[in-house]
């Protein structure tokens, strides 16, 4: 791509580690048409100089202090909804990767990416295209199938998707037993049933395998 792109891309990197900073500014320092307008430790600087001049592509990873890389994204997005953002990480947990393409992001690269692969992201972005890392394009395109597999075989019943609704909106269990003029033994039985229909340990795996399978959402998944 870089021979079909000829304008000057300017990117800024956002990252807390300067080993990765000093990579990067190497790899651009070997590009004939990416700059590094300037690198960041953390977000609030990268956000204080985006009032006065915006890159092209901001270079942003997820566990930085003071604001992470989800935070970032989302202030970016939406305060300057013309600069495109790249995830360069280290963590190739899938429910974070589509986070970050969900909140905003065109791109998600592992560290370990070569500087080839780098650059091309970064092109690709530019001209208006998403780029994933191929390792989590294919773990991505997985889970979508296993999902999508799993969300058709789970049912839960009318009274659980009850249960699971106010526990999304971080209801208690007596509260949830108020709210649906229940018992609160009840409420603790239907909670356990749905840890181990979903086969997970605790609430917050429940939660999250809720909304990964999309169940509150699909019409299939309720039964009387």
């Amino acid at each position: 791509m870089s021979n079909v792109i000829n304008k000057e891309i300017k990117v800024c990197i956002v990252d807390d580690h300067q080993l990765i900073i000093n990579g990067l500014q190497k790899v651009f320092e070997n590009s004939s048409n990416i700059s590094l307008l300037k690198a960041y430790t953390n977000g609030h600087d990268l956000l204080q100089d985006l009032k006065f001049q915006q890159p092209d592509i901001v270079l942003l990873d997820i566990m930085m202090p003071e604001i992470n890389g989800i935070d970032l994204c989302m202030a970016i997005s939406k305060q300057y909804p013309g600069i495109k953002m790249i995830t360069l990480s280290n963590v190739d947990v899938l429910i974070q990767v589509r986070k970050m393409l969900q909140i905003g992001c065109q791109g998600y690269l592992l560290k370990n990416a070569s500087p080839d692969k780098i650059v091309t992201a970064i092109e690709t972005v530019y001209a208006e295209d998403r780029y994933v890392d191929d390792q989590l394009q294919k773990l991505l395109v997985d889970d979508m199938f296993k999902i999508k597999r799993l969300s058709s075989t789970i049912e839960l019943t009318l009274r659980e998707k009850e249960v699971v609704a106010l526990i999304l909106n971080e209801h208690t269990n007596q509260e949830i037993a108020d709210i649906l003029c229940l018992s609160n033994r009840t409420v603790e039985n239907i909670r356990i049933a749905l840890l181990q229909k979903l086969k997970v340990k605790n609430t917050a795996g429940l939660v999250r395998t809720v909304l990964e399978l999309g169940l509150m959402n699909n019409p299939n998944a309720a039964s009387n």
